[in-house]
């Protein structure tokens, strides 16, 4: 036997010309029947690899932050207070461009051949809220940037439209998020316009959980929500916001889910910066139990704790 190649790209046809040089007679499909017998298949890259984290946090304190975030999910239903889950979906190019999935039809959509964002009538940033206590989403449909101010006032809408009504005694909003993006603990933007729209007006104290780097898929509403939304509209180009809206907004599921959405004209530039004095001011405090992580913003001045 010679030595195995470490890496390789050959098909069982490409195996059956090299075993006939080598004097061996033998066809594609006994190939291809052998290799399964020695445990090969054709299989797909399977996203496993955690990247874009440049110091992966130690596992104990990933597990100790996952069951944090449990705690403080049984504490706050126990309560009664509100739980939402935040997060920017997959941003769209609005336009005839094909969309992966498929639909029932008795022909096919004839898309553009190629997806140039020049062709596109804009392009689509959605971001969801969901409640998961009532099995409810909230969705704002931009397309400007995916920024703190966005988030903020997506999250402030869905309180003065929703969550005043759904809980009218709230004294207390626990908010899940990713670690990173827009809603990240390091966004000075998010927690100074957390106070500033949400805290102060409505004598609200959030308490955010981030989820570890790397982790955003467990993110509730990355599983109930928008993997939902995909399916609502898979297999369908996205030829203007109003459908894509409409898809949203009829994005249901046998267990209850129904989603709220509207359009966002508003222009969010990004780099806005909040002053050193500002940020300092703020009634933020960080927990004990993985402060950089875990925060409570209160509204000002700051609540005896």
């Amino acid at each position: 036997m010679g030595r195995r190649p470490k890496w390789s790209r050959c098909t069982p046809e490409k195996i059956a010309r090299q075993l006939r040089r080598l004097g061996i007679e033998v066809s594609p499909t006994t190939v291809a029947r052998l290799l399964k017998k020695l445990g090969y298949a054709l299989r797909v890259n399977h996203k496993k690899v955690e990247s874009g984290v440049r110091k992966p946090p130690d596992p104990k304190l990933r597990d100790q932050q996952f069951h944090y975030i449990e705690d403080q999910f049984v504490s706050f239903a126990c309560r009664g207070e509100p739980i939402i889950s935040v997060d920017t979906k997959k941003k769209e190019l609005i336009g005839n461009f094909k969309n992966n999935g498929r639909a029932w039809k008795r022909e096919a959509i004839r898309v553009n051949d190629h997806d140039y964002p020049s062709d596109a009538d804009g392009r689509m940033v959605p971001f969801g809220i969901y409640d998961p206590q009532m099995d409810d989403g909230f969705v704002c449909v931009g397309n400007s940037g995916d920024t703190p101010a966005f988030a903020l006032d997506t999250i402030t809408r869905w309180w003065r439209q929703v969550g005043l009504q759904r809980y009218p005694q709230a004294t207390d909003l626990l908010i899940l998020a990713d670690c990173g993006g827009a809603n990240g603990p390091r966004a000075r933007v998010w927690l100074h316009q957390l106070q500033r729209q949400l805290c102060d007006p409505y004598g609200l104290t959030v308490t955010v959980c981030h989820y570890p780097p790397g982790a955003s898929k467990w993110n509730l509403i990355e599983h109930r929500l928008f993997s939902q939304i995909s399916k609502s509209w898979e297999g369908e180009p996205l030829v203007s916001f109003d459908k894509a809206i409409s898809f949203i907004r009829n994005t249901k599921t046998d267990s209850g889910l129904r989603v709220r959405a509207c359009r966002v004209r508003k222009h969010y530039p990004i780099g806005q910066k909040i002053p050193q004095a500002d940020f300092e001011a703020l009634s933020r405090c960080p927990h004990q139990t993985l402060p950089a992580w875990n925060y409570t913003v209160y509204p000002w001045p700051l609540s005896e704790m």
